[in-house]
């Protein structure tokens, strides 16, 4: 699993985003980023995640926080989840896998007794310098934004997450 820990410099990759634009981490040097991994755009959990972050895009912007959403899904999946959601971040596609498993997010999992191989949902908030200050394993999909802030030792109070189109 995960063998990034607080202290490492973040990997540095480059990945289509939602509308088939490559981005590239090393882009966000010199800004604050909470890189978070989702197992799949358009499921219950995720969604209420992506949501969440979208109800506080305004806070954690105004906080100088980027959010970059990673899946194996595809740009076309992406899309269609930032459009049905009106997400005002950008979420990269990686579909190889590749980031995935250069970040060690991806291993076995489990639901109702099944064994299946799967991203753990899992956020790095990555500093200014390019390296990583917190690993988030825990998330808490509704309160997403919440953990972000209070790792960075923000204040403020978010909006607890709700699916409902803007």
């Amino acid at each position: 699993m995960i063998t990034l820990k607080p202290g490492d410099k973040a990997p540095i990759f480059i990945l289509k985003d939602q509308n088939g634009k490559k981005v590239s981490l090393e882009k966000f040097l010199g800004k604050k980023v909470a890189l978070y991994f989702y197992p799949k755009d358009s499921t219950s959990t995720c969604t209420v995640q992506a949501c969440n972050l979208r109800d506080n895009f305004d806070l954690l912007k105004k906080k100088k926080i980027v959010i970059l959403g990673i899946s194996p899904d595809d740009t076309a999946s992406h899309k269609k989840f930032e459009t049905n959601h009106e997400l005002p971040f950008t979420i990269l596609s990686d579909v190889d896998r590749t980031v995935v498993n250069e970040y060690g997010v991806w291993g076995e999992k489990s639901l109702y007794g099944n064994k299946y191989m799967g991203v753990h949902r899992t956020t790095f908030l990555i500093n200014e310098e390019g390296v990583i200050e917190h690993i988030i394993t825990t998330v808490k999909s509704k309160e997403h934004a919440a953990q972000i802030l209070k790792v960075w030792g923000i204040e403020d109070k978010p909006k607890k997450a709700t699916t409902k189109a803007k």
